[in-house]
């Protein structure tokens, strides 16, 4: 059973992610911050991470290198739901710092049940390290 650690602030986003990987067959760690994520990380080994890139006490990117960092070579899947108030200056690509950083793959929040599992076992086969990476979100 492949084990998936998900860190994330939102409590909503984490159940609900947390629910449906469980229904899926994958065992999940949930966790609600960076410090809390890298702790787990230190006691268990992973599969996959979902860490969410904007979290409190963690400043933006900062928790993706260190995930990355601490677990080389597990595959980490960034997520991001980041919106910006004005749309008359150009807005930098988060997700794309993110891959820079180590991410494996990335999805925009809101994103699908169907996009996030396809992520995961590209991540698992393999294919999530060689593949283009992919910059999934749900359409409006």
């Amino acid at each position: 059973m492949p084990r998936i650690l998900v860190v994330d602030d939102d409590p909503m986003v984490g159940a609900t992610i947390e629910v449906l990987l469980q229904r899926q067959g994958f065992d999940v760690t949930l966790t609600d911050g960076g410090e809390t994520g890298l702790a787990a990380l230190e006691s268990q080994t992973f599969d996959v991470m979902l860490v969410d890139i904007f979290m409190p006490h963690m400043r933006g990117f900062e928790s993706i290198r260190i995930f990355h960092e601490r677990a080389p070579t597990t595959p980490l899947i960034a997520m991001s739901g980041y919106a910006f108030a004005s749309s008359a200056s150009p807005t930098p690509d988060f997700l794309r710092m993110a891959l820079e950083l180590g991410a494996t793959r990335c999805l925009r929040k809101p994103f699908t049940p169907e996009a996030l599992l396809t992520t995961i076992r590209e991540c698992l086969t393999g294919a999530g390290a060689s593949a283009q990476p992919k910059d999934k979100k749900e359409a409006p």
